[in-house]
């Protein structure tokens, strides 16, 4: 048995054509879905990058217990346990966040791993002298502009090599038994930079600043460069197809549908003036960034071109790929095999839970989403829970560290302590209030519904999910949910 997972980030459903998307150029995930099962009610979990990361090494949330980081010496990684049950796992990937302090301890997980180097703010090549900035509107970062001077042309970019390292794979394992192969491209995740191939797909006018690289937050822009940034996100989406579509040519060419599972996914989506906002984080996880598209084809049962509705996430996967390969789950592994789910649509749960960190705790039962805000403008209830003090991009601070304390194990950290320490996340989510949607009747998310009882209903299965996750007490806190301990 043999397993391919290839995984992009920033995918937004919305702009697919399994999703319903009729302007996009991408032949080749219409093409996915006839080979695939198709998901309807996929999920996230924790947000954004590693940690959504982190749920697919370990198959259980992050966000209750601290923000963005490394792996913990207590998890679980599905990678690391299928190398130690004799399977060969790999990992291609150009998503940079691998390299950086937040997230040095995935790829070594893996029994071997190749990287390509470039995307957004990657430190790759080393010119001293200021690139000078172009006239644009949004971001615009200097690491980019000097990285992307050696990438002139298409096989000079990450996505290719990647997808190239990943296809090299395949090639020499095709003949050869238990691997598993993870692909990840960083694309479409902006900054959202193609060639002009891929740009003509989209032809519109348009004369003003360059502009493919929105700041995470309101729009600001005009309604002319809101369209224009819509169709850069659409070019680069273009380019994710025709590699996808090469993974899917080597599926044909060495009939590894027989035998070899597939997984096309990604972290979360993005938001491209929707609601008002740019990009995540800066306001909550609506549907267009938590509602992800999710293929799979699974050889035990041969489903292909259906659609299933069981709510499923991102925890899922690593006990997906665990129950393929015949290896045990370990008992701190919340996430579900989806066997079941993809050969007949078995429910797999009654309600998911997601966030990021300090954030709306959300719940969803696959139609109503309960959005619930922190009580306190401050999030002044709000810890982080490591041994790995470590940030995105640097080490915790002398300042976070000086108050911290020794906290009790808790149930999935083998009986380690850890270190607690004050957070304060982001305070902004106060002031967009606690929410309820139908989002059968309301898919766009657009009209909060007041109906006590259904809120009730939310809370109870939030909760629950909250309790069954071994969430700090402070959580429940910090969100006004005390009276339901």
């Amino acid at each position: 048995m043999k397993a391919v997972m290839v995984m992009f980030d920033s995918l937004n459903r919305r702009m697919l054509p399994p999703y319903g998307c009729d302007w996009t150029h991408a032949p080749n995930f219409a093409r996915l879905a006839t080979r695939t099962v198709t998901f309807t009610s996929s999920f996230v979990g924790s947000m954004p990058c590693m940690p959504a990361r982190r749920e697919l090494h370990t198959g259980r949330y992050n966000f209750l217990h601290r923000s963005w980081g490394p792996l913990e010496p207590f998890d679980d990684s599905m990678p690391e346990i299928l190398a130690k049950n004799g399977v060969y796992t790999h990992l291609v990937t150009d998503h940079y966040h691998y390299w950086e302090d937040g997230g040095a301890t995935y790829h070594t997980r893996y029994s071997s791993f190749e990287t390509t180097r470039g995307q957004e703010h990657d430190q790759w090549k080393a010119e001293v002298a200021e690139p000078g900035k172009p006239e644009h509107v949004g971001q615009m970062d200097r690491y980019h502009l000097v990285n992307r001077k050696y990438m002139r042309s298409e096989e000079d970019q990450p996505q290719p090599g990647t997808f190239g390292q990943g296809l090299e794979f395949i090639e020499t394992n095709k003949d050869q038994d238990n691997w598993f192969l993870h692909i990840e491209t960083f694309d479409p995740h902006e900054p959202f930079f193609s060639n002009q191939n891929y740009k003509d797909l989209y032809p519109h006018e348009y004369d003003g600043p360059e502009f493919y690289w929105p700041k995470y937050g309101p729009v600001n822009e005009t309604r002319d460069q809101v369209e224009h940034c819509r169709y850069e996100y659409a070019a680069l989406l273009s380019m994710c197809d025709k590699y996808l579509g090469k993974v899917l040519d080597a599926f044909d060419k060495h009939d590894l549908w027989k035998d070899t599972m597939l997984i096309v996914n990604t972290d979360h989506g993005f938001l491209l003036g929707e609601h008002d906002h740019w990009a995540k984080m800066a306001m909550p996880w609506y549907n267009e960034l938590a509602n992800t598209p999710l293929f799979i084809w699974d050889p035990r049962c041969g489903c292909r071109g259906e659609r299933r509705g069981a709510l499923v996430q991102t925890i899922d996967l690593a006990p997906t790929l665990l129950d393929f390969f015949g290896v045990e789950r370990p008992k701190d592994m919340l996430g579900q095999p989806l066997k079941g789910a993809v050969a007949e649509d078995t429910p797999v749960r009654e309600a998911a839970l997601y966030g990021m960190f300090g954030g709306h705790m959300n719940c969803t039962d696959g139609r109503y989403v309960y959005m619930r805000a922190p009580v306190d403008p401050k999030n002044a209830a709000l810890f982080n829970y490591t041994l790995m003090p470590t940030h995105m991009r640097g080490m915790f601070r002398p300042e976070e560290l000086q108050n911290a304390s020794l906290a009790e194990p808790f149930s999935f950290t083998k009986g380690y302590p850890l270190l607690k320490t004050p957070a304060s996340g982001w305070n902004q989510f106060h002031r967009f209030g606690t929410m309820l949607f139908d989002t059968e009747t309301d898919p766009g998310q657009l009209k909060p519904i007041n109906d006590p009882e259904i809120e009730q209903r939310m809370i109870r299965l939030m909760v629950d999910l909250m309790k069954q996750n071994d969430a700090p007490r402070e959580q429940y806190a910090r969100l006004g949910l005390e009276e339901y301990l």
